[in-house]
């Protein structure tokens, strides 16, 4: 490495929020106009979560890798709303598949409003979704996004079907996380690349980056699950034990532990609950499992970064790779 590359200032999460801060007002306006409905309850409780804060991560991907391929038309905005929206949606069924409590650091909105409620608004920002995205005119987007959003159904499901499963292979958790998160990733950095009217290869390098960016992001959050506190992570804390989930961490646990221990995190899984958090929190790091996952999501971060090594050079592309760096060093 040259000494002017090691005296180039590191690009930060402030130049991150500063470089997109207009192109996001742009998606925030989109988003607010087109929440608008008559019926009072589908008004309050998207809004609830849809601006109640929020990384905004998946538009944000949209824009970076658009402006990386040379776009500079108005789609990028509407699309990553429509990214946003199918998001959001998914967020309120899982809270009530999850009987959730809280979602980022706030009451859940199914707790507030209900399950019925909460199902049927997320219903309503599907279907807004897809009548927003029909405006971009490409049919290549629109297959994409009709494909995206059933693998993400298909990947809920597929969990559904884990829960107390302590069987749970690392191949099928890796299924699960591909259609819960990191399909919704690929399609917001493949969509970008489609607006720039990239070539073929460079519209495959820019879904991988996404893929792997999602997945880097899912083992962090997975692995948080068992060491930030609630008021970091957004959420309580042993989550994923409570509902059941057999996560990277316990089943990397389950391999390691010795038989006795081994037994009380599959008990723990099968029954769900917190009886044993505190066991089984330890067992987790005793066994190197928390290194484990992180390790694997540095390995998908670094994925990415190769994913979009043959970008120009740009502050976008800076974005893009920091992202990959702040994806596996973040906290929270």
């Amino acid at each position: 490495m040259s000494e002017a590359a090691l005296d180039e200032p590191r690009f930060t999460l402030e130049d991150l929020k500063a470089l997109v801060a207009n192109d996001m007002q742009r998606v925030n306006q989109v988003i607010t106009d087109n929440l608008a409905s008559h019926v009072v309850l589908i008004n309050q409780l998207s809004q609830h979560i849809i601006l109640s804060g929020g990384k905004r991560l998946r538009p944000m991907l949209v824009l970076l890798v658009a402006r990386s391929c040379g776009y500079r038309g108005e789609n990028d905005a509407l699309l990553a709303a429509v990214i946003e929206f199918i998001h959001t949606a998914t967020l309120l069924h899982d809270d009530v598949v999850d009987d959730s409590e809280m979602r980022r650091g706030q009451e859940s909105a199914s707790q507030i409003w209900g399950n019925e409620a909460a199902v049927l608004v997320g219903d309503y920002l599907y279907s807004r979704a897809f009548q927003m995205m029909v405006r971009a005119e490409s049919m290549h987007i629109m297959s994409l996004l009709s494909d995206a959003t059933n693998t993400i159904a298909q990947g809920e499901v597929l969990q559904l079907l884990n829960v107390n499963d302590p069987n749970t292979s690392e191949e099928k958790y890796y299924e699960v996380i591909y259609g819960k998160t990191a399909c919704l990733f690929e399609a917001a950095t493949q969509i970008g690349a489609i607006l720039g009217n990239s070539d073929a290869e460079t519209e495959a390098a820019m879904a991988n980056f996404g893929k792997h960016l999602g997945t880097a992001f899912q083992l962090v959050d997975d692995a948080l699950d068992y060491s930030a506190d609630s008021e970091e992570l957004g959420k309580n804390v042993g989550d994923d034990l409570a509902e059941g989930k057999p996560t990277l961490p316990l089943i990397y646990a389950i391999q390691k532990a010795d038989p006795e221990q081994s037994e009380l995190v599959r008990n723990a899984i099968k029954q769900g609950g917190l009886d044993h958090i505190d066991e089984i929190t330890a067992i987790i790091k005793q066994t190197g499992a928390l290194d484990y996952t992180f390790q694997q999501a540095q390995a998908e971060a670094g994925k990415a970064k190769a994913a979009i090594r043959s970008l120009p050079e740009s502050e976008y592309k800076q974005a893009l790779t920091f992202l990959a760096d702040y994806a596996v060093e973040r906290r929270f």
